[in-house]
């Protein structure tokens, strides 16, 4: 038996039997959370809180949750703490993300269920305040912090971000949007730790008391590129707990951590892992809103309805049948077209530029189209469309200029960005106003689908609206369908109808009026001057500082 003492870091205190301490310094492999191979420089995943500034949705707009960055391991608790100051309420969440750390995916997906949250796989672009500025007041006194719109050109959702989107109740991946997977990459961070160990003798016998880690030192790390059995098994369970196909674990296998592998939409409905062939529409766009039923994820501001003129589709008043034929009176301003360049960021510097055709069709519309095609010179955009109709003539007229110039066609509306190009000082900068394009709630009816049917492609997506009703001048009209190779089952199903009628898909092209159900993004998405070949309605602008490097002019 030894006395001695034992200092505790607080106090001395008697001992009975010898305490002694012993020193061990040994290596240890620490296993984090899997994560994506990749060195990202993108910030970690921030969340806010959206409110769509769509023209014409105020007083009533929907809302939904931004999710964009890196996955990170403090990100389940950034998700929920947004998810507490919604008190309840259940808004989609649009997520835009390159992966991350696997645990914490697995994590929002949980969390995400838990909730009851629709996702989609979609870019916000935020208009005024940005949720990485400090301090803005931009949206000080308008009802929300954040105020955008949701796209889904361009926006991903790729390594661990799958497993955070299969946690979505309603899951939705629109086709300019990507979903990836790839082999899981494990990374194991080498310590060495310095132990000191407190134990006593007694009866000869050594009896541990403590161990405490006295420090810690880097050791160096290594990774490995196949997925372990536990990890499989984790990841195996979690997908059939969220009703997925083992099709996306299988995909993850095969595919190298350097690679990433897109799931085709018709993949991703096979394996369960969308529910619907939708875009970020579905969850975001304001026609959401109409007063007969809103979505969940609408909220009405009542103060904000004087700084705002609802639209038809928002306020839920009948639309007005616009008659045929050259007595037409006008329904709403007349038709304007301009040359608009696409302002989503993703897009620059080559970027998508079109004809926004907006407004009611008149006789002075076909004079109005050839002047701004004479500015175009030989340059083919496509005309985006968004018309209640109107005179017979006029339409027949820009419908024969449109197929004569070999333009494409989609039914859709133009939101411009800096300003709107009937104020009296909003300039066209490089020829161009900037502006998204969007078919959620958009009209084309009557004289107006006579207008789209002069199209080389004509375009009408699932969320945009396309009417027709009997006619004045049938004789007129039939001729002018045969001239544009549309076949006579169009022109039978029109004279069929006692009253105007919303086209169903099918109908449209069976009849040969569209020539795909794809939206106005297939000729205006801000990815589409990334694919070969180039399509014509692309054009790169020089950089802010080229004019300073140019050479001399003499």
């Amino acid at each position: 038996m030894v006395p001695g003492r034992c200092f505790d870091g607080k106090a001395w205190w008697p001992q009975a039997l010898a305490d002694l301490a012993l020193l061990a310094v040994i290596v240890l492999f620490v296993l984090p959370a899997q994560a994506q191979e990749q060195s990202l420089d993108i910030p970690p995943m921030r969340f806010a809180v959206v409110r769509s500034n769509a023209p014409g949705c105020e007083p009533n707009c929907p809302e939904w949750i931004s999710a964009e960055g890196t996955i990170a391991a403090g990100t389940p608790a950034l998700l929920k703490r947004t998810l507490k100051t919604l008190g309840g309420r259940q808004l989609p969440v649009v997520v835009n993300s390159p992966g991350g750390n696997v645990d914490a995916a697995l994590a929002l997906g949980r969390m995400i269920r838990k909730a009851k949250l629709d996702i989609a796989v979609g870019v916000t672009v935020f208009s005024g305040c940005q949720p990485v500025a400090k301090n803005c007041s931009d949206n000080k006194g308008k009802g929300a912090d954040y105020f955008g719109m949701a796209f889904d050109d361009g926006a991903m959702c790729n390594s661990a971000c799958p497993l955070m989107f299969s946690g979505g109740i309603r899951r939705v991946v629109g086709d300019f949007a990507y979903l990836g997977v790839h082999q899981i990459t494990t990374t194991y961070r080498r310590e060495k730790l310095l132990y000191r160990t407190t134990y006593r003798i007694v009866n000869g016998k050594k009896k541990v008391i403590n161990t405490k880690v006295v420090s810690r030192k880097n050791a160096g790390s290594y990774k490995t590129y196949e997925m372990s059995k536990a990890v499989e098994k984790t990841l195996s369970a979690y997908l059939r707990e969220m009703g997925i196909g083992d099709g996306v674990l299988e995909m993850m296998k095969a595919t190298p951590a350097s690679d990433i592998r897109q799931i085709g939409l018709d993949d991703m409905t096979a394996m369960k892992l969308v529910t619907s062939r939708d875009a970020v529409d579905l969850l975001t766009s304001a026609s959401l809103c109409a007063p007969q039923q809103p979505a969940a994820n609408c909220r009405e501001m009542p103060g904000s309805a004087n700084d705002a003129t609802p639209s038809a589709a928002a306020t839920g008043r009948p639309r007005n049948v616009v008659p045929a034929g050259p007595e037409t009176a006008k329904a709403g301003a007349d038709m304007r077209f301009v040359v608009v360049r696409g302002s989503n960021p993703l897009c620059n510097p080559d970027c998508p530029e079109w004809i926004s055709a907006e407004g009611a069709i008149t006789s002075q519309t076909p004079q109005k189209l050839r002047q701004l095609l004479a500015t175009l010179g030989n340059r083919r955009l496509p005309v985006v469309i968004s018309s209640r109709g109107g005179d017979l003539a006029g339409a027949l007229a820009a419908g024969r200029i449109i197929r004569e110039r070999k333009l494409d066609v989609a039914v859709g509306r133009t939101d411009f960005v800096d300003c709107d190009p009937g104020a009296w000082n909003c300039l066209a900068k490089e020829g161009a106003y900037a502006g998204l394009s969007i078919d959620a709630g958009v009209e084309c009816d009557t004289a107006c689908a006579l207008m789209l049917a002069g199209g080389a492609r004509r375009l009408v997506g699932p969320q945009a609206r396309l009417s027709l009703y009997p006619m004045g001048q049938k004789q007129m009209v039939k001729a002018y369908l045969e001239e544009m190779a549309i076949g006579p089952a169009l022109f039978k199903a029109i004279a069929g109808r006692s009253a105007e009628r919303q086209l169903e898909p099918d109908i449209m092209l069976k009849g040969g009026l569209t020539t795909g159900p794809q939206s106005v993004d297939a000729l205006t998405g801000a990815t589409i001057c990334k694919a070969f070949p180039r399509p014509d309605n692309c054009r790169g602008l020089p950089p802010a500082n080229a004019a300073a490097y140019a050479p001399a002019k003499l």
